[in-house]
């Protein structure tokens, strides 16, 4: 029998920035068996504390966009001026079969032959927003191993983006030349998260096009509601071009200053405390909710008060209330 026992030295490992043993916590942190979320809770609870910080940014933008060459181009760039970059790359679910492409490794062949690079694509599990339920612990994990930059890119503007923007520092939405019309094919609310907004393949033919969807875009942003995490001039909107590369130490200056303005306000820190006091809200809901399906005599009860739902014999609301009411009694 092979022994599936984690090293009692992986911490350690973790901490000395070896990609062998964070890849081994990232598959832990996603597992679903409990033996393995056990130890998963014990390995960032021994990991806690590290006083590491990484800007998170997260990534988001319409299907085609050019997201993965973005986050490519945009990785070198930064691995080159000497910085650690992780891309923690979440790929569609079948809502069937569970099943995922997992194709963002291979469309950054590039950026996965740098050593101060860790690329891990992973499933969304069809969970709101494209990120996996554990992209959170993942994200505690990169930044125990000292990684500087850490990219979540998502499955895409459709769903649910509050998730990304809680586990982030920084939300970037990523948009492809368009016409006026298109403007109103963005959804306000994702408008309202977006700290920064880059209008990508601005170059050859589209790049009077990116121009004017640029200008399109800085136009909305000042019709928002002013945030009071942000400095005058944020959200905006800048091009690049994830192709020729132009436009991303702009944006890279921008996100930079963005950081440190909220840093030098005190909105950092608050931001992450809040955000952390989310999580551990989420994580009782979800425990809630397995405790629910994994009793058996519950689940049972679930399964007949669904069904008299569903002939109309009771409502949903008193149906939920005695539910609840077994969980307390």
């Amino acid at each position: 029998m092979t022994d599936t026992r984690l090293p009692a030295d992986l911490p350690d490992r973790i901490l000395a920035g070896e990609r062998r043993a964070l890849a081994r916590a990232v598959t832990l942190v996603e597992s679903t068996r409990p033996d393995h979320r056990a130890e998963a809770t014990a390995l960032l609870e021994t990991l806690q504390g590290h006083g590491r910080q990484a800007l998170r940014i997260g990534l988001s933008g319409t299907p085609g966009v050019g997201k993965s060459t973005f986050t490519e181009s945009f990785g070198m760039m930064l691995v080159e001026q000497g910085l650690k970059v992780a891309v923690l790359a979440v790929d569609p679910s079948s809502t069937r079969s569970g099943g995922s492409i997992l194709g963002d490794k291979t469309r950054m062949e590039q950026l996965s032959r740098q050593k101060n690079a860790f690329i891990r694509p992973s499933p969304s599990l069809s969970h709101l927003g494209g990120v996996s339920r554990r992209t959170r612990e993942a994200v505690a994990l990169c930044e125990a191993a000292g990684f500087d930059v850490i990219i979540i890119e998502t499955v895409g503007v459709g769903q649910s983006e509050t998730m990304v923007a809680e586990m982030c520092d920084l939300f970037v939405l990523l948009l492809a030349p368009a016409g006026g019309d298109e403007l109103q094919g963005v959804k306000r609310g994702i408008m309202e998260i977006a700290d920064l907004i880059l209008v990508n393949k601005a170059d050859g033919d589209l790049k009077a096009t990116a121009t004017r969807t640029c200008a399109d875009y800085a136009g909305a942003l000042r019709l928002l509601r002013k945030r009071a995490r942000d400095p005058q001039d944020f959200p905006k909107a800048l091009t690049v071009s994830a192709v020729e590369g132009d436009g991303l130490e702009r944006a890279w200056d921008e996100m930079q200053a963005l950081a440190a303005w909220r840093k030098g306000h005190g909105v950092w820190q608050e931001r992450r405390a809040e955000q952390s006091r989310h999580w551990f809200e989420q994580e009782v809901r979800s425990g809630l909710l397995a405790r629910l399906t994994g009793d058996p005599a519950m689940r049972a009860r679930m399964a007949e008060l669904g069904a008299a739902v569903a002939r109309g014999e009771t409502s949903p609301d008193a149906a939920a209330a005695e539910i609840l009411a077994g969980l307390t009694g």
